[in-house]
Formats: C-alpha cells, sequence, structure tokens
C-alpha cells in the first residue's frame, strides 16, 4: 500500500533532486556540449570555407570575429540568465513564478536582439576604418559584417528558448534545433560562397547569408518545440504582468556569462592589437587559432551549460551536497575534456593550420605558438568550473573578478610585459601564465565563500 502511494510521488520529481550526480552531469551535458561545439561551428565552418577564397578573406572574418562574438556573448548571458532563474524556481517549486521567466525571457531577448541589429549596422564603419589599413581588406570585413548583423534576434531568441528547455532537465531538444541550423549552414557555405547550379557566387557574403539562415532555421524550430511540444515550463500569456524585477534578475545572474564570451572579443581585440605590429599573417593565424581553441573551450562551456542547472536546482532546494558534488565531478570533467584537447592540438598542430589552408610563414610562426597557448588549458577548464559555482549560488561578483582577470585585468598587462622581452613570442606565453595566477585566485574565493554554500 504504501509502495503504491509513494511511486507517483517519485516519479514526479525532477531529476536534478534524485538522479545520481555522475550520471545526471553525463545527462545534462552531452546535449548542450554538444550543442555549444556546433554553436562555434558557424564562425569555425566559415573560416574554413572562406580561407579557400584567400588569407585578405580569413584576415577580414578574423577581424569581424570580436563583433560576432559580442553578439553570441549577449545571447547567451541572457540566455544563461533566464536559464538559472528557471531552474532557481523549479527546485523551490516555483512554477508559475517559472512559466513568468519565459515569457519576460523571451521579450528581453526580442527587444535587445532588434537594438544590437541596428547599433552593429551604425558602428562596423567606424570600426572597421579604425583598425584596418588595407581596402581590400576593409571592403570583405564591411560587406561580411552588414549581413551577418542580422543574425542577431534569430540568435538570441533561439538561444532563449534552448536555455528555457535546458533549465528544465530537456538537453535532447536544443541540441537537436541547434544541429539543424549548423547543417544548414554547412551545406549551403561552398553553395554561397563558389556558386553552384542556380545559385551565384557571392565570395564571403555567401558566408555571411549562410550563417544568417541557418540561425534563423534554428530560432523556428525552437519555437515549435516550446510552443507544441510537452515541456515543464511555457509562455505565460493569461495573467500576465511585467515585473522589472525578473528584468533585472535575468541581467544579473547572465553578467558572469556574457563577461566570460564578451572578454573574448576585446581579449582577441587586443591581441590583434600587439600582432599587426609584426604582420596581417600573426593576425590571420590567430584569428584561425581562435576558432580551433573554441571547438575546444566550447565543449568545456557546453559541460557548464549542463552543470549550472544542476547546481542552481540544488541551491535553490538547499541541498548542498548535491550542489557541491556536481561541482567537483564537474571540474574532474572539465580537466580531462581540456587535457585531451590540449594534446591534440599540440601533437598535430600544422594538421590544424592545414584546415585554414596555412601558408609557410603561418606554418612558421603557428605551430610553436599554438602549442606554448594550449598549455593553459587545463588551468581555464578549472577557473571556468569555480566561475560558474559562484554564479549558481548567486555569487555574481565572484564570478566576474574571475572571469576579468583570466582575459582583461592579468592577461593584457602581461601581453604588453612580455613583448618587451620576448617579441611576438610574449603574447604566446602570457596565456598560460594568466591562468596559472586566475587559478590561484579562484581557490582563495572558493575557500572564502564556503560558507554561501
Amino acid at each position: 500500500m504504501n509502495s503504491k502511494i509513494s511511486l507517483p510521488k517519485t516519479s514526479s520529481k525532477n531529476k536534478m533532486e534524485v538522479m545520481p550526480i555522475l550520471p545526471l552531469i553525463l545527462n545534462m551535458s552531452i546535449p548542450p556540449l554538444c550543442s555549444m561545439f556546433l554553436q562555434y561551428t558557424y564562425n569555425f565552418v566559415d573560416c574554413i570555407f572562406v580561407s579557400w577564397i584567400g588569407e585578405d578573406a580569413l584576415t577580414a572574418v578574423s577581424l569581424s570575429f570580436p563583433i560576432t562574438t559580442l553578439m553570441l556573448a549577449m545571447s547567451i548571458g541572457i540566455g544563461v540568465g533566464i536559464n538559472v532563474l528557471i531552474s532557481k524556481n523549479l527546485g523551490g517549486k516555483n512554477f508559475d513564478e517559472a512559466n513568468s521567466v519565459v515569457t519576460h525571457g523571451l521579450l528581453i531577448s526580442t527587444v535587445l536582439g532588434i537594438i544590437l541589429n541596428l547599433i552593429i549596422l551604425l558602428m562596423i564603419k567606424p570600426y572597421f576604418r579604425a583598425i584596418i589599413q588595407d581596402y581590400a581588406i576593409y571592403s570583405l570585413a564591411l560587406k561580411y559584417m552588414t549581413i551577418c548583423a542580422f543574425l542577431q534576434v534569430p540568435n538570441m531568441i533561439h538561444i532563449a528558448i534552448q536555455k528555457i528547455i535546458q533549465g528544465t532537465g530537456n538537453m535532447i531538444a536544443p541540441m537537436l534545433f541547434q544541429m539543424a541550423g549548423v547543417l544548414l549552414n554547412f551545406i549551403l557555405d561552398p553553395i554561397l560562397i563558389f556558386g553552384f547550379g542556380p545559385f551565384p557566387k557571392m565570395g564571403i557574403e555567401g558566408a555571411a547569408v549562410s550563417t544568417v539562415l541557418g540561425y534563423t532555421l534554428s530560432m523556428i524550430l525552437a519555437f515549435y518545440v516550446l510552443i507544441f511540444t510537452r515541456q515543464k515550463v511555457k509562455i505565460k500569456i493569461c495573467d500576465f504582468k511585467i515585473n522589472l524585477e525578473i528584468f533585472k534578475n535575468i541581467v544579473i545572474l547572465g553578467l558572469p556569462s556574457f563577461i566570460m564570451n564578451a572578454l573574448g572579443a576585446f581579449m582577441v581585440s587586443f591581441a590583434n592589437m600587439f600582432l599587426i605590429v609584426y604582420s596581417t599573417t600573426a593576425v590571420a593565424f590567430f584569428g584561425a587559432y581562435f576558432k580551433a581553441q573554441q571547438v575546444v573551450v566550447m565543449t568545456v562551456n557546453g559541460l557548464i551549460q549542463g552543470c549550472i542547472p544542476i547546481m542552481s536546482f540544488n541551491y535553490g532546494a538547499k541541498n548542498r551536497d548535491r550542489l557541491l558534488d556536481t561541482f567537483k565531478k564537474g571540474t574532474i570533467i572539465a580537466v580531462l575534456l581540456m587535457a585531451f584537447g590540449s594534446l591534440l592540438l599540440a601533437v598535430f598542430p600544422r594538421q590544424v593550420l592545414k584546415i585554414f589552408m596555412a601558408s609557410d610563414s603561418m606554418m612558421e610562426l603557428g605551430v610553436p605558438a599554438l602549442r606554448i597557448m594550449v598549455c593553459s588549458y587545463i588551468f581555464n577548464g578549472i577557473s571556468t568550473m569555480f566561475a560558474s559555482l559562484m554564479q549558481s549560488i548567486g555569487q555574481v561578483k565572484y564570478s566576474v573578478y574571475i572571469n576579468l582577470s583570466r582575459q582583461l585585468v592579468l592577461l593584457v598587462p602581461f601581453m604588453w610585459i612580455f613583448t618587451r622581452f620576448w617579441g611576438i613570442t610574449g603574447v604566446w606565453v602570457a596565456f598560460p601564465i594568466t591562468e596559472i595566477l586566475t587559478l590561484l585566485f579562484c581557490w582563495h574565493i572558493y575557500k572564502k565563500q564556503e560558507r554561501w554554500m
């Protein structure tokens, strides 16, 4: 009799409160890991096909990368803020509040997407004039970004829905509509860049068009999944009222993720300022390296996107043991992923650079540079997990401090100092030194903030 009563009660529980931690992390992380990998595949695939046009085209896309990174950073930041808030409310059994967060999240994503689209269109000409001296590269960069600006609205909306659904524990559906967009981009890239059949040869503009269409398809499928399939949350329409506090919480909780991703754009810009002094080949190499590096780092970010809902849910449910167990096991997985990525890039640097049609001069510069920079990956993975833990328990400022240290406060001064001693090699050495010092800073914060967990 008792078993009959307890069965429906247990089955109604969210897997984030009952499933063993390691299987739960894998269950929650593998789909978003694939999604994050696919998310950054857009630019990676563009770079591969664009490199076939020529080194100028690859340089133009590399110099456009800080803008597209900022666009994606805003989308991920808002999406993670929505995700954390939904997971926390579901953990606290506040289901109506979770539905309200869904509607607020879609509203803020749409409005911000439109505003950012307009800002990008207004800023790209003065931005490229300030950093590009070669007119041919300037023209290519302007053509590429004028079209890519229009990916912001579908990008923000589909990532918001992705994080909404992930916040409930459903990781498969977001991976599928992400995969559909990337697949379309992969198919259209060569067709629109080089021209096949009835399609004209569009060059670098074809890469931008295929990217926008890929994001648009993901957005359409995301809406279909949210509205027409059974989910644990839904868009709240009846009795819906605008709550500015929810908007504020979405922004605050998503701020560390925005900073972590946005700082990548600033870091690339600062690195390019140091590298352009040596050659445009150095800039092209760093753009190619950064795309390859992101494929490795974004798999760990995918792991984190799976761990954050678990940690946020159990923090909301006041289950400290599951919260810390998730952090510890997630950190071990992050180290293994980063170690594998480091080994891959260190052993096969020439093969990686050949993907981008690297010239002999790029090979000579890039192979030793790549082997130096991959030494930072393991430390990077641990620090990112520390920052995510702080974000999940509401200690946002510490998460921000960690990300600022990693990609701006320590890195840029080290680049400046080390180039004075070792020339261009100083740029590469700055990365592992920065990550080691950031990890020591993380440990200090962790010991100081144990009482919050």
